[in-house]
């Protein structure tokens, strides 16, 4: 009997083990869109518990990223760098990755070439974390924009140096800890710590907030710069920009509103760049259709935009 107990428990294991999806790629995200799947996040602007006990938690998350809030919640570098620690203390998550891909919103304003290159320690800083993206908010200029690609960037790196931004300024010595994260050597980290889809290769994934009307007036030229993967409208800040009062979903059907994201939307599909907006179960279809491919929902929206897009 002891021996058919050990034969049926070996037996499950190995099932188990062999439908265990082998990821293709570290970044999650990257590997969906790549795939042409939509991406939904989990997190808020309440800010993540920068916890290696919620990191564990975290670990198993429907989502396909976190969505880690440093804008408006403290910027604390050290609980990040717990976070992503229990984060791979208590993966791999379903899909077989070592963890969740983590986007951290920094608390640098794109709102001119000179700000971000002031503040570019703080992107070196959360990258040594671990992490598998970055968010600009306040992306208002195109100058902020390629500050902001460059200063993420290492100099080993070439691709779009002759499409208008320079090499990256990004130092070597946040390699080894965000190496551990990803589980790779110092080497295979700087060759995939380079921003995607300007890099094929690359795992880091940079996305913009064209979230006021500063940002809004340069939106086309903004988008042009190499190096981001994806933008978003931001209809909170952007209603206040523009002058807009009242509850979400009544500001975003003023006319400046509707005109405001139609603006931003047309730009992303003019530069190839993900259009992210916020998904519910009553709308993540009409979203996908429309070419949203990046959005926060819940557990119960992903679950009906995977299925809508068939996904494995």
């Amino acid at each position: 009997m002891r021996k058919i107990v050990f034969l049926v428990l070996g037996l499950a294991s190995t099932m188990v083990w062999a439908q265990t999806p082998k990821p293709k790629r570290i970044n999650q995200a990257i590997e969906l869109l790549a795939q042409g799947q939509p991406v939904y996040y989990t997190g808020s602007h309440s800010g993540t518990t920068g916890t290696f006990e919620q990191g564990r938690k975290d670990a198993q998350t429907y989502a396909d990223y976190i969505s880690y809030d440093m804008e408006h919640a403290p910027f604390d570098v050290a609980g990040l760098a717990e976070y992503m620690k229990g984060l791979v203390a208590g993966g791999p998550t379903r899909d077989g990755h070592r963890t969740p891909a983590v986007i951290v919103n920094v608390p640098v304003n794109g709102t001119d070439e000179a700000a971000v290159r002031a503040n570019a320690w703080m992107f070196s800083q959360v990258l040594a974390t671990g992490v598998h993206g970055i968010m600009l908010t306040h992306a208002d200029t195109p100058g902020a924009i390629r500050a902001f690609v460059e200063a993420v960037r290492l100099p080993i790196h070439k691709q779009g140096l002759d499409k208008g931004i320079n090499e990256g300024r990004r130092g070597v010595h946040g390699a080894p800890t965000a190496a551990q994260i990803w589980g790779v050597s110092q080497d295979e980290y700087l060759d995939k710590a380079d921003a995607w889809p300007l890099n094929p290769n690359g795992e880091l994934l940079l996305g913009v907030k064209l979230e006021d009307k500063y940002a809004l007036a340069n939106a086309e030229e903004n988008l042009k710069v190499p190096g981001i993967g994806f933008a978003e409208w931001g209809p909170g800040d952007m209603a206040l920009s523009l002058g807009v009062r009242g509850p979400g979903n009544v500001a975003e059907r003023d006319p400046k509103m509707v005109a405001a994201r139609a603006r931003v939307f047309a730009a992303c599909k003019a530069n190839k760049i993900f259009f992210l907006n916020s998904m519910n179960p009553g709308n993540v279809i009409d979203m996908i259709k429309e070419g949203v491919m990046v959005g926060p929902a819940s557990e119960q929206a992903a679950e009906i935009g995977r299925k809508y897009t068939n996904r494995q």
